[in-house]
């Protein structure tokens, strides 16, 4: 089947989550009231951070991580910059206030969350662990980016107001998904402008925030997606910006979307290496041939005839029935691949499926699919890469001879004749140049944002660094001894002079051989 008839949108959706999210939390409706210093504030908990008032809020995980005691607040900016007199929108903001401290630090860090379309409030439990060292000195301060989140969600809705679905595992005539783009821009209609969700609108935003803070400066750290919102900021903002640090950094340049397939099998040869350099791993699967190879073997054999398969679901154990579908397998491999203790799954469940037996590969399908399911906001992807990366993409022939193939890059922008499109600064593909202090963290088998992203990305910087963190996949913030590192260096602005040996205990996972684990 042509993909100008039917769609798949599940893989893309998949392939530009960044982290496993963390949703719901509470937060009072305040704004912005006070002009003094941050200091506590009456018997209601309320505390002053320059001219915002926050209170006492929870932010807690759907996934089993404690919940993290903070401070939030609303905080009200133009959904048009240019036009400030328009209609406005309100930031959901949590602040994580530094231990040591009674009042907002001088030089906050604000975390920019990836997707692009997740928000930076539901990654409180990870941001608060990766930047424990760090938050014994300075405040955190975590953004919802506008269109996510509760910052004026681009949520599509049916026409009674309820959430519009949209089946990720299931094939879409073309029709069918240019319908559900309309509903969705339909119900924008009175609430939102998605020409105002790019990039530089949310840098505009921080801005607003750091200033209302009374910060002279920040310090910012990114991670997927949010490396760009970091990298544009800093270069729009240097004045503001006193370190930056960029995990899994995407040049501006890049195209999102574009590189998927490459990048995706560039990693799978890393793994297939890592395999052979293992005895046992080897013994296991080398016969069968080259993982890449493999996968495309059974693509195609799914491709012509899917498979009905009964498994157990992975959450609950009931029996269940669902079709193995050549997309599904794709999507599977593409998501897992950004985590390595999954990844190190799929020389065994390939090798099962080989031998027709589907089980193991569907429920893992089917985890993954459990944990990315509700992370993203749809709309306000769309209104970053239409305006952004769509414009910019050009196919690439080569991409027919990966695992991915073709068909994803054009999936991912498959919203974008229909989905109004916003401005791209001019300068929005140049370079991230400069002095500013930068540390930059790639992890090895990174399928999305590889080490070659960061080596380019530190070849224009004079005061930066690159560390590459061994057999790590997708973001590395939270890693190994990576938090210590991260509180010396937004202390010392040196990322130079860090003493990363402590990375050396970091080491790859090693593949399983049978389902009772990997082999010594």
């Amino acid at each position: 089947m042509s993909p100008s008839s039917k769609l798949r949108i599940g893989i893309a959706v998949l392939a530009v989550l960044a982290l496993l999210g963390y949703r719901q939390w509470h937060a009072p409706e305040n704004v912005e009231v006070a002009t003094h210093p941050a200091k506590a504030s009456g018997e209601s908990g309320q505390r002053i951070f320059g001219r915002i008032a926050f209170a006492p809020c929870v932010l807690t995980s759907e996934q089993g991580l404690p919940a993290v005691g903070a401070q939030c607040t609303r905080f009200s900016v133009p959904e048009d910059h240019a036009h400030p007199q328009g209609r406005k929108i309100a930031l959901n903001i949590a602040w994580l206030p530094a231990d040591n401290k009674s009042g907002g630090t001088a030089d906050p860090i604000f975390f920019l969350a990836g997707g692009p379309g997740q928000a930076a409030t539901d990654y409180a439990a990870v941001i608060d662990a990766a930047l424990d060292e760090a938050r014994k000195q300075r405040d955190i301060v975590l953004v919802d980016q506008r269109g996510t989140g509760k910052s004026n969600p681009l949520d599509c809705r049916d026409a009674k107001g309820q959430p519009l679905k949209l089946d990720e595992t299931a094939e879409f005539e073309q029709a069918a998904f240019s319908a559900y783009v309309g509903q969705c821009l339909k119900s924008l209609e009175g609430r939102a402008d998605p020409r105002f969700y790019t990039t530089g609108d949310a840098i505009a935003d921080l801005d607003a925030v750091r200033a209302a803070l009374g910060a002279t400066k920040i310090n910012v750290i990114g991670g997927s997606y949010g490396t760009r919102v970091a990298q544009q900021y800093a270069m729009h903002y240097p004045q503001h910006t006193r370190s930056v640090v960029l995990d899994g950094v995407a040049p501006n340049r890049l195209v999102v979307g574009g590189e998927f397939a490459p990048r995706l099998d560039e990693a799978l040869r890393k793994q297939d290496a890592q395999c052979a350099a293992l005895p046992a791993c080897k013994a296991r699967f080398a016969t069968t041939g080259d993982l890449i190879t493999r996968l495309k073997t059974l693509k195609a054999r799914l491709a012509v005839a899917p498979v009905r398969v009964s498994y157990r679901d992975p959450g609950t154990n009931a029996p269940r029935q669902d079709t193995l579908t050549a997309d599904t397998l794709t999507g599977l491999v593409h998501g897992v691949s950004y985590a390595p203790q999954l990844a190190s799954l799929l020389p065994l469940v390939v090798s099962e499926a080989e031998q027709g037996r589907y089980e193991s590969l569907m429920a893992i399908a089917k985890f993954w699919g459990s944990q990315t399911g509700d992370q993203l906001n749809r709309g306000m992807q769309w209104s970053v890469v239409c305006a952004e990366d769509a414009p910019r993409y050009q196919p690439n022939p080569a991409d027919a001879g990966t695992v991915l193939g073709p068909d994803l890059a054009r999936m991912f922008f498959a919203a974008c004749s229909q989905w109004p499109r916003g401005k791209a600064a001019v300068d929005f593909t140049a370079p991230f140049k400069g002095d500013l202090p930068t540390l930059v963290i790639s992890g090895e088998l990174d399928p999305v944002t590889p080490p070659v992203y960061g080596d380019e990305v530190v070849r224009n910087l004079r005061n930066a660094r690159h560390l590459v963190l061994r057999g790590q996949g997708h973001g590395g913030m939270g890693l190994g001894c990576m938090p210590k590192l991260l509180g010396r260096f937004f202390e010392t602005t040196d990322a130079k002079a860090l003493d990363a040996k402590c990375l050396d205990s970091l080491s790859y996972v090693p593949p399983f051989t049978s389902f009772n684990g990997w082999e010594p």
